[in-house]
């Protein structure tokens, strides 16, 4: 099935049509503020006073505070709620708060109730402080009746440590 179309005239092009279906989105041009009456000769204007400076705001530190909660639902909610990761409650269902902490921080709601929120200062407590001055690993002393026997070394790279199955589950 074919369909022919006619060439369009200037006024009735596409963005012609495309304009006129948009324009009640343009906005209206603001109207023109009225002129202010002239001063009498014998007055003084004076410049309005300039409104006072605007302070830096200081940043928000305070805690964003989250609820650990244990609820029970049925077999077919607990399925939804594995799959996606979330589900919807019943009203007026009765929620056992198991813990409450502050999201940021990751810290019991009464041990820094009224304190600054310290992951939005600085967040070197959530990975263990300063990773500049942390201690090394120990390695473990063995027993003093033990011995240590150097065992052979274990091909983990290329074909022969495929074919050993290093790299691939045994079947």
């Amino acid at each position: 099935m074919t369909t022919a179309t006619a060439p369009l005239s200037p006024e009735t092009s596409r963005s012609h049509l495309q304009e006129s279906l948009f324009a009640w989105l343009a906005p209206e041009p603001a109207p023109k503020p009225a002129p202010a009456p002239a001063p009498a000769p014998e007055q003084k204007t004076t410049p309005p006073p300039e409104p006072p400076a605007a302070e830096p705001e200081a940043p928000d530190l305070s805690h964003v505070w989250v609820v650990a909660a244990e609820i029970e639902v049925t077999p077919k909610i607990a399925s939804v709620a594995d799959y996606r990761g979330s589900f919807k409650a019943a009203e007026g269902q009765r929620v056992d708060a198991l813990e409450v902490y502050c999201k940021g921080c990751r810290r019991p709601y009464d041990e820094v109730r009224g304190d600054d929120c310290a992951a939005k200062m600085d967040n070197t407590h959530l990975i263990g402080g300063d990773q500049t001055k942390r201690a090394k690993r120990k390695v473990p002393t063995p027993p003093a009746n033990a011995r240590i026997i150097p065992g052979g070394t274990i091909n983990r790279r290329g074909i022969s440590a495929y074919m050993s199955g290093v790299s691939r589950p045994p079947r």
